[in-house]
């Protein structure tokens, strides 16, 4: 590392995080799928289950590192079997983009004693992109509780999402494990398109900034009303009237 190299100055970050979110903007809001497919292992062989999923993506305020700057979805995921609604799946985290360098991170952890963390690259107007998190990595990784480790050992997580021109979203995830007894991995995996249900909440500082914006108007016009002072009004032109062939201009 550069010893002149700045690791501590913090970049000044927009406020508006939906405004920078690079491909993961289309993902921001509340979600649905009903046709989710989950393929898992079992003592008898593979086992397809379909699942039901809430999925809600909400901004939060950038974040920094020193000069690292990120902007990120926060991200709760709810699953249950049709027509149940005992919990399935459950899992927390954040989806984050760093505009600098392309990067994607997406942090998960599960109710189960289960944590990860993948990474990707992708441009700002893409409309697929994989994320990886790979067993001692050094900027990705997984971490799982005793007995995940001694029976159901993780090896490596992907996700590919794929963006859609009708406004939805989907993704295919597999969990490559090491399930005690068996000789080969087992390749678990998941599947499901997620449709639109709501809209997203902008970030704290960005509603915030909203609000002075609105009250510096507000303030404005309570002033100009108070005969303190005048709000500009951008010219208007006037009207052109057609020409009257005979008749003055003044007169037309």
């Amino acid at each position: 590392m550069n010893p002149t190299e700045d690791i501590y100055t913090e970049p000044n970050a927009d406020p508006d995080t939906l405004a920078n979110l690079g491909p993961l903007r289309a993902m921001a809001g509340i979600w649905e799928g009903s046709r989710g497919v989950d393929v898992k292992p079992k003592r008898e062989g593979p086992k397809t289950q379909v699942y039901v999923e809430r999925y809600e993506l909400q901004p939060i305020d950038p974040q920094t590192n020193g000069p690292q700057l990120l902007y990120g979805l926060r991200y709760h995921t709810y699953i249950h079997k049709p027509g149940l609604t005992k919990m399935y799946h459950d899992q927390v985290g954040y989806w984050l983009w760093e505009p600098a360098t392309g990067a994607l991170v997406q942090t998960l952890s599960i109710p189960r004693g289960l944590t990860a963390m993948a990474t990707g690259q992708a441009a700002p107007d893409a409309r697929s992109f994989r994320l990886e998190a790979v067993r001692g990595g050094d900027t990705n990784g997984i971490l799982a509780n005793p007995f995940l480790e001694h029976a159901f050992k993780t090896l490596r997580y992907t996700i590919d999402v794929t963006l859609h021109d009708d406004g939805s979203w989907s993704y295919e995830q597999t969990t490559l494990l090491d399930v005690r007894g068996k000789p080969e991995p087992f390749a678990h995996t998941d599947r499901n398109t997620l449709r639109k249900i709501g809209e997203p909440t902008p970030n704290p500082t960005a509603q915030a900034a909203l609000a002075e914006a609105a009250g510096s108007v507000a303030s404005a016009v309570a002033a100009a009303e108070a005969g303190d002072t005048m709000i500009p009004i951008p010219p208007v032109e006037a009207s052109v009237k057609p020409a009257v062939p005979g008749v003055p201009d003044a007169l037309a």
